[in-house]
């Protein structure tokens, strides 16, 4: 691995101890693990295979735990595996063990693809007394009711087969050659050569010229790698379109939807919303932006500038922990205790490194295990909220572990509901501690911005990719042809107060989610729109709403959002639930607009 260039002003920055995983890759425990899940494995599909259907309940309950036992077995090995991975993909050794792994563990769960399959077979009122007679198989009914809801889209079992063993050299091999790829890429700003995350960094710098050079090294080298980027958005779209044209799925978007667990009007609402709202937000924010920093439009690279009074130190991370931790034990001290554990026993990895994966992160890995979190920790305030941000998630995760593997995976259009309120829980109170005008009106921006890209942007980008899949059905996409429909949303979403001068066609490029999952990135305005007025019930001061949101994140995967959401009084199948969230952002760029009188 490669080491961290240490930052004295930042302090000493965690990197996470995955020996609560596994040892080491070559440990006698992983090899057994592999040995283990064969055998457990090939006993599944001796015992039950073709014989689902007339199981009685009670048989159904004990073949599902079997199956769920068998997928902690693998899932534990491969977060092991994609972990070591992710903290320096550029590492050959790395590299081919994530690759290894990946490969047994294809091979091992060929024998077992029968059963979803076989599941969704049975008839209905067949598996309806199944789980009637069954206590235990009841509490799997919400997985079995997601499971059945691709069962009109269910290819032969043999096609079913087949798409699983050639999943390794498909899809998979084009988003780890994305990866590593990306990870590879170096850029030269100031002649300093570096990684992605920290040239990213660079254009919230303070200094307008350094974000100029930044925003030209990155779209030089993004044009520079342009083919293979290309390539791989082409044949990864088509191939989606293949499999999605075999199973008859009716839209791009429908296998999304449908492993979310919302109904495609739903996400449409929340599009429109969106998108109707772009010119009272992102084009009023902007415009202001522009003439808070004394010009007449602001250059791409401007778009994440901070302002003037912006307080540019460098947050020490124990200061940025102390600050999550205070902000959630202010909402509850439970809520603490367990983001503490993350720092406490090392489920952090914190510093920027050479092939590091950007971005952040909050893994679930097993139920029998626990979350790590990987942040790219530069000392921003907008790093704090990262840190919030996904400390919400491993909370999450750490209390919906009790539903047990196949249960506890929460669609995600809800997992993002602990991560964003855990960011405004930190948010709210640097808020309510800062008295500087000048200050609290960055930071109060800061958060606009944050919003803005968590909605704005996330829908802009759902849009893109929409336009890209659609596109992609009429042939093979140019890099001119992707790069026009990024321009043409960009333009849309960003309004006129940004100049987009023509190299930013390449920026898409850098997006992993267009690779690693389609049309995954709506997620995160829904769960912006529904922690919104979440926020606002809590700031009513409703008695009992710590139990009822801890009780939330407890379910996991086990309830529909309409059932999550009805303690609270909200429907997200309402247009006007949108509206509610989307009323926020937008007074607080009323309460920025008041402060220039």
């Amino acid at each position: 691995m490669t080491a961290a260039a240490h930052d004295p002003e930042l302090g000493e920055l965690p990197s996470w101890n995955l020996a609560d995983l596994y040892p080491a890759p070559d440990a006698p425990e992983l090899e057994a693990a592999f040995a283990e899940a064969q055998a457990k494995a090939d006993s599944l599909a001796a015992d039950y295979e073709g014989k689902l259907a007339g199981l009685s309940g009670a048989e159904m309950a004990t073949a599902l735990r079997r199956y769920e036992e068998l997928s902690e077995i693998m899932g534990r090995v491969m977060s092991f595996a994609g972990l070591l991975y992710q903290q320096d993909t550029s590492d050959p050794a790395s590299g081919q063990f994530f690759g290894n792994c990946q490969g047994r563990i294809t091979d091992i769960s060929t024998p077992t693809v029968f059963f979803t399959l076989e599941m969704n077979k049975i008839d209905e009122a067949v598996i309806a007394k199944q789980i009637a007679d069954s206590e235990e198989l009841a509490r799997y009914k919400p997985w079995i009711d997601r499971l059945r809801s691709f069962r009109p889209y269910q290819l032969s079992d043999e096609l079913e087969k087949f798409l699983h063993d050639q999943s390794v050299v498909g899809s998979s091999a084009w988003v780890r050659l994305y990866d590593e790829h990306l990870a590879g890429l170096r850029f030269d700003i100031g002649g300093e050569e570096l990684p992605l995350e920290a040239a990213l960094n660079q254009l919230s710098d303070t200094d307008r010229s350094k974000r100029e050079a930044a925003g030209h090294a990155l779209a030089g080298v993004f044009a520079a790698n342009l083919p293979l980027f290309t390539r791989v958005m082409n044949t990864l779209v088509k191939e989606k379109e293949v499999e999605d044209r075999w199973r008859n799925l009716p839209t791009p978007q429908s296998g999304r939807h449908l492993a979310n667990h919302v109904e495609p009007e739903v996400v449409d609402a929340l599009r429109d919303a969106v998108q109707n709202a772009y010119p009272k937000l992102s084009h009023r924010y902007y415009a202001l932006k522009a003439k808070w920093l004394g010009l007449e439009k602001l250059e791409y690279w401007d778009r994440n500038a901070p302002l003037p009074e912006k307080d540019d130190r460098k947050i020490p991370w124990t200061e940025a922990r102390d600050t999550v931790l205070e902000a959630y034990g202010g909402f509850d001290p439970e809520m603490a205790d367990l983001a503490r554990r993350f720092f406490d026993e090392k489920w952090i990895d914190a510093p920027v490194r050479p092939g590091k994966a950007s971005g952040a992160f909050a893994h679930p890995t097993v139920t029998t295990a626990h979350p790590y979190v990987l942040v790219n920790y530069l000392g921003k305030t907008r790093d704090v909220m990262t840190l919030a941000h996904e400390l919400g998630h491993g909370v999450h995760q750490l209390l919906a572990a009790g539903q047990g593997e196949l249960l506890s995976h929460t669609p995600l259009t809800l997992a993002e509901t602990a991560s964003v309120f855990g960011e405004m829980l930190t948010f709210q109170s640097l808020l309510k501690a800062e008295t500087d005008k000048g200050r609290r009106k960055a930071l109060l921006a800061g958060k606009v911005e944050d919003m803005l890209n968590t909605v704005v942007r996330q829908i802009s980008f759902y849009e893109f990719e929409n336009r890209v899949h659609a596109a992609r059905k009429e042939g093979e996409l140019t890099a001119e042809q992707i790069g026009q429909l990024w321009m043409d949303v960009a333009g849309e979403s960003l309004g006129p107060s940004i100049n987009l001068v023509d190299e930013y066609a390449v920026f898409w490029t850098y997006v992993g989610h267009f690779i690693h999952a389609p049309f995954y990135v709506y997620a995160y305005a829904f769960g912006d729109g529904l922690v919104n007025a979440l926020y606002a019930r809590y700031q009513e001061g409703e008695e009992g709403f710590q139990q009822r949101y801890f009780d939330m994140l407890k379910a996991g995967g086990a309830k529909h959002h309409s059932e999550l959401l009805k303690p609270f009084g909200l429907d997200a199948s309402d247009p006007a639930f949108w509206d509610q969230g989307l009323s926020l952002i937008s007074s607080m760029i009323d309460e920025l607009e008041a402060m220039e009188d």
